[in-house]
């Protein structure tokens, strides 16, 4: 038998697991003891949560005894820094299970009885935004105890730009995060990806498809909460393959107030029968736009690019243009000219780069903003696969940014060039005695205007010495 056929020995092997309580203690023990051994992936997940930075121990299935029950937590992280300790609860679901707001207080309540800092709480589901929790607990238990969620996909994902993009120092501890990585992204550790709309997508498609959706439907606030979702899935893949945090584009009063955000989801949803949201790449030209349209079954994604500060409008499409030379035809370019109110002039790619002047509505306007599209077909079912709304809007997003955005980059002035030496020396014709003494800035500049009458020009020096007064 040929070495090629041979299997390689797997650290964390997926063999074996047999239900879904077997699946959630692989898991648990796999990911803590990876925290515990791999430093910068310990610190990279358990700093932001106010861990100090400092030795990472963790545990498993550790008992304890909450009143007359015996309470026993999936996992326990202690992190060590000189006389400081910071220590948290584990609570971790696999698979389609999902956090129950009953145990979760258990949990807090425990915590607090023995003086932890926070509850980590970890499952597949994925918060509409960041700093939520997918689980509705008693708000009075946080106030000694802070309760912190990881998805699946987060763990992942930190894992792979841990490993990929921002270094371990140790071969050794690099490769254990590997066997990590390899044991997650497996089928079977029930670390699965964003899958479902949730139980109220087909009643809300057929809802805006009559027209009869309602701002009081609860369908239409539940799916507003997995689009939201889906971004933020959407986000966290791309940002695995670019090596970068890809996070949703928020503004700060959504941020603090996230009912807002689902009101606006919603009346969207009921006046247009569209979602809509965007998510920030580091370094792009602009926050990448999603509009996801039920009625028209149309995705689109688009970004806005600030035009040039200088030249003609023909001068600044081109500029568009040539950065485009590799996107489809199919891309649809707008451009708006400067205080001007309303839709610009708009137009697909492949007309505009046969004339330029089809973005171009008045010569004598300024061109301030251009905004680049392109409009995929949209898959309506629940789950996902072929024709479903999860995997369409994923690929319209990875298409749109690899075709598009990643080859956009943002207009910068030219610096100013040092004049040479030669811009300050007189010219010839000019007699030596009228030349400044000292070189000038404004040696070489341009002449003024003429008044259409001749400057008298001086006569030549005489070589007999100054010239004599008449008479002389």
């Amino acid at each position: 038998m040929s070495e090629e056929s041979w299997h390689s020995a797997r650290l964390i092997p997926t063999s074996g697991i047999n239900g879904a309580e077997e699946q959630e203690r692989r898991a648990t023990s796999a990911l803590l003891a990876v925290l515990a051994a791999v430093r910068e992936f310990g610190r990279v997940l358990t700093q932001p949560l106010g861990a100090p930075a400092g030795a990472v121990r963790t545990y498993i299935e550790v008992p304890f005894q909450l009143g007359e029950r015996k309470v026993i937590p999936d996992g326990l992280i202690r992190v060590s820094r000189g006389q400081r300790s910071w220590t948290a609860l584990v609570e971790v679901k696999t698979g389609t299970n999902e956090l129950g707001a009953e145990q979760l207080e258990n949990y807090l309540d425990l915590a607090r009885e023995q003086g932890f800092d926070a509850l980590i709480t970890i499952s597949n589901q994925i918060p509409a935004m960041p700093g939520q929790h997918p689980a509705k607990v008693d708000k009075r238990k946080l106030r000694k105890v802070a309760l912190h969620h990881w998805s699946w996909t987060h763990v992942l994902c930190e894992a792979v730009l841990q490993k990929e993009h921002r270094g371990v120092a140790d071969p050794d501890q690099a490769w254990i995060l590997g066997e990590l990585i390899r044991y997650l992204e497996h089928p079977r550790s029930g670390a699965m990806a964003f899958e479902d709309m949730g139980p109220s997508w087909v009643p809300l498609r057929e809802a805006v498809s009559a027209g009869t959706l309602r701002a009081t439907d609860a369908a239409a606030a539940e799916v507003a909460l997995r689009f939201d979702a889906l971004l933020r899935f959407a986000g966290l893949q791309l940002g695995r393959r670019l090596g970068a945090e890809v996070v949703p584009a928020l503004s700060r009063r959504e941020l603090a107030e996230p009912q807002l955000r689902v009101q606006g989801q919603v009346a969207q949803l009921v006046n247009g029968g569209t979602f809509s949201g965007g998510i920030r790449i580091p370094d792009t030209v602009g926050t990448l736009r999603v509009t996801a349209d039920l009625r028209a079954n149309q995705v689109c994604c688009q970004v806005e690019v600030d035009a040039p500060r200088e030249g003609r409008p023909a001068t600044r499409v081109n500029w568009l243009v040539r950065q485009l030379k590799d996107a489809p035809e199919q891309v649809r370019l707008e451009s708006f000219a400067l205080h001007a109110r309303g839709a610009g002039a708009a137009e697909l790619l492949r007309a505009v780069r046969l004339d330029p002047a089809v973005l171009i509505e008045d010569p004598k306007k300024e061109i301030r903003s251009f905004r680049v599209a392109r409009t995929f077909p949209l898959g309506g079912k629940r789950g996902t696969g072929r024709g479903s709304f999860i995997d369409s809007v994923l690929e319209a997003i990875n298409r749109f940014y690899e075709d598009v955005l990643q080859n956009l980059k943002p207009w910068a002035a030219q610096p100013p060039r040092m004049r040479p030496d030669s811009a300050f020396t007189p010219p010839e014709q000019v007699p030596v005695a009228l030349v400044s003494t000292a070189p000038s800035s404004q040696d070489g500049a341009e002449e003024p205007p003429s008044t259409g009458v001749p400057l008298p020009v001086p006569p030549a020096p005489s070589a007999a010495g100054p010239l004599s007064a008449p008479g002389a």
